[in-house]
């Protein structure tokens, strides 16, 4: 472009500037709906937003006449005034799109007004080239606009997640005691305070299918990095509807769940999670659901490893010498034996055997573990069992299952 149109096009901005941006003021006000009944966005705030992209406009357009310019970076300084826009119209909550037919609007207003004021001086070849860089302008600070605009989204999202995640870590370790906290907490999960509640815990799970699976009960989900949290608010006393979603979710899943006891109110969820966290446990990587209240005696041998670890290396361990299939067939007669209540009788009709096969078993553990449980029941020819001992061996057996001590899982 000739040194002439581009000297015209730098007065022009200078003379121009001033009565463009009333215009353009005039015309969001008058056009743009979303702008007229904003209550948010001040007429003061409207028109320097327009003075300084109008001007920023006409300055690139005069740098594009000029020969063009480098290929910009995102953050160039040319573009400022419409990332200010972009991300203070996201942050006042003013549709993008509106926001970007006012730019549009600017550069309908620039080209109208450049061909009236420029019609007598500058050849229609010049105009054409003015109008052409001009579109492309108006499309390039658009988009800048529209970038800043989600960046701004996205780092509400963050901020609002980092919030979340921040009072789930502060529920999950008990600050729910303090009443504000609770508050709070109720408030941004959409959770009741006060109610009674079971806390899940997952290894793996969606957070929306298990809020969307729990409904009609109020639940609130997150993902951590050990897996995933859920409170279920319960609608009714008892919990066992609830448990049966639970397990309908687990199998839609295909995971393994934890829940917890009954607890009462948000301040209940530090020793909920405790508790969900050991059913988790409990359950393994078996599909369905870990229920905490209906396996003390598995949460309490989890809750102490060092007395589960003891309890099987006095009543197991020894068993280790045998090959596994007979090893595995030898802790199966004592848990049966055990269920039984020491009963080698009921055990063999447990077992599908005969009662002297159940004997022989227990006389072989006998021999490999020095343990004599049996009291001499007459009725069973010697070889009942004390409670004190029958008890030691269940809850041995149910840490061995657990693979708790030193040994394996059969």
């Amino acid at each position: 472009m000739s040194e002439t149109a581009l000297g015209w096009l730098e007065r022009y901005r200078d003379h121009r500037l001033g009565a463009l941006t009333e215009r353009l003021v005039d015309t969001i006000l008058s056009e743009n709906p979303a702008y007229r009944s904003s209550a948010v966005i001040p007429e003061a705030d409207l028109r320097i937003s327009c003075h300084d992209n109008l001007d920023r406009l006409l300055e690139l357009l005069t740098v594009e006449l000029a020969g063009g310019a480098p290929e910009r970076a995102e953050d160039d300084p040319a573009f400022d005034a419409a990332r200010a826009t972009g991300e203070r119209r996201a942050r006042q909550g003013l549709p993008l799109d509106q926001v970007l037919r006012s730019f549009r609007m600017g550069g309908r207003l620039i080209w109208e007004d450049v061909v009236r004021e420029g019609e007598q001086v500058l050849d229609a070849q010049t105009l054409r080239d003015i109008g052409g860089h001009l579109w492309e302008v108006v499309d390039a600070t658009s988009a800048q606009v529209a970038v800043a605009y989600h960046q701004h989204l996205r780092a509400v999202v963050r901020a609002n997640e980092q919030q979340r995640a921040e009072l789930w870590e502060g529920l999950l370790a008990g600050r729910a005691h303090e009443p504000g906290y609770a508050l709070e907490v109720a408030a941004l999960l959409d959770v009741p305070d006060g109610v009674d509640l079971v806390v899940v815990a997952a290894t793996a799970l969606d957070p929306a299918l298990a809020e969307e699976a729990m409904a009609p009960h109020a639940s609130a989900w997150t993902r951590r990095s050990t897996g995933v949290v859920g409170l279920v608010a319960l609608r009714e006393s008892d919990p066992s509807g609830v448990r049966r979603q639970l397990a309908q979710l687990a199998a839609r899943s295909t995971c393994a769940l934890g829940v917890s006891g009954v607890q009462h109110g948000l301040a209940g969820v530090a020793e909920g999670f405790r508790q969900a966290t050991v059913a988790l446990r409990m359950q393994g990587e078996r599909v369905g659901v870990g229920d905490f209240a209906s396996q003390l005696p598995e949460a309490l041998l989890l809750s102490a490893p060092e007395v589960a670890a003891r309890l099987v290396d006095r009543w197991v361990r020894p068993l280790v010498v045998l090959d596994p299939a007979e090893m595995a067939v030898l802790v199966q007669t004592l848990e049966i034996w055990v269920r039984c209540a020491g009963s080698p009788s009921r055990a063999a009709q447990g077992l599908h055997c005969h009662r002297n096969t159940v004997l022989n078993r227990l006389r072989r553990w006998e021999q490999l573990t020095g343990r004599t449980p049996a009291s001499g029941d007459a009725q069973e020819g010697g070889a009942g069992a004390d409670a004190e001992s029958l008890t030691d061996l269940d809850l041995a057996l149910r840490a061995y299952r657990l693979g708790l001590g030193s040994l394996h899982n059969i």
